[in-house]
């Protein structure tokens, strides 16, 4: 039988699809001439942050602009690790004004932000992990944000480089199953080994023995662009055997239709930003 999971209460910042739509497209997900129903994508959003709640968490709100599409995708704007804020600076210039508007919300709520120098994506590309912070590039974040990330927190940055124009977050390709908050020896992710060059694979290997590894088709419906909070697992309801394993580990899975959103290339965690104290 599996060890039984503890969930840990979240502090987690989303922004409301008000203005989402695909208006341009800077990763393969996007395309232009795709219809948006902007009044499923919100049901949709909804439906996550009712979830959040509904299991414990806290949920707070970044008001939305008209001209900034994507802004919805919280988690890009910045990481946030033992009450720190290291911003964003977006490599698509339609999205590089959002790093204003959520740099002003942090400072609001009494955080200051620190502005990276490199092009550095959030925790699109920064995962916490145990005593780790787990750092992709080869699409979005640049290697020097990595160098950034590590002086600014203090933490060791493990980079890891993604092959896969499809993936072109790590987000998309990895998530923290137990961040190891409580205890570092259980920290583990799930992730899909073919997103990755081999040297990064061999490196999630070695740190992550015990990982929960995902299928092409699981990949594929975003189930890797999950939350966890160590026992629930948000995840994308069309990824029924990542879903499964999941299960199989202990875990409660939470399914959620976030299809909508899929269409810019973003899911649950790419709508989640947590507010680490």
């Amino acid at each position: 039988m599996p060890a039984p999971r503890v969930r840990r209460p979240r502090r987690f910042l989303t922004c409301e699809p008000r203005y989402f739509d695909v208006r341009y497209a800077i990763n393969p997900w996007m395309r232009e001439d795709t219809p948006v129903d902007t009044a499923l994508a919100l049901d949709q959003w909804h439906s996550l942050v009712r979830a959040y709640r509904d299991h414990g968490h806290t949920v707070e709100t970044v008001a939305p602009l008209p001209d900034l599409p994507d802004m919805v995708f919280a988690a890009n704007a910045a990481v946030v690790l033992g009450g720190r804020v290291l911003g964003s600076r977006f490599a698509a210039p339609q999205r590089q004004p959002e790093s204003a508007a959520y740099e002003l919300w942090f400072k609001n709520a009494g955080f200051d932000v620190h502005e990276p120098q490199a092009v550095c994506e959030g925790e699109g590309d920064l995962v916490p992990v145990g005593p780790y912070l787990l750092a992709g590039t080869g699409f979005r974040t640049a290697p020097a944000a990595h160098a950034e990330a590590q002086e600014f927190f203090g933490v060791p940055v493990v980079g890891l480089r993604l092959a896969d124009p499809l993936f072109y977050h790590l987000d998309t390709a990895l998530f923290a199953l137990d961040d190891g908050q409580d205890d570092p020896g259980a920290a583990n992710v799930a992730y899909y080994p073919a997103a990755f060059t081999p040297g990064s694979r061999a490196v999630l290997e070695r740190l992550f023995p015990d990982a929960v590894l995902a299928t092409e088709e699981d990949a594929m419906a975003f189930g890797l662009n999950s939350v966890s909070d160590g026992r629930h697992v948000f995840i994308a309801a069309q990824a029924h055997g990542l879903a499964e394993r999941l299960a199989r580990r202990g875990y409660v899975p939470v399914p959620l239709d976030l299809s909508e959103l899929r269409k810019a290339g973003g899911g649950i965690k790419c709508c989640t930003q947590e507010i680490r104290p």
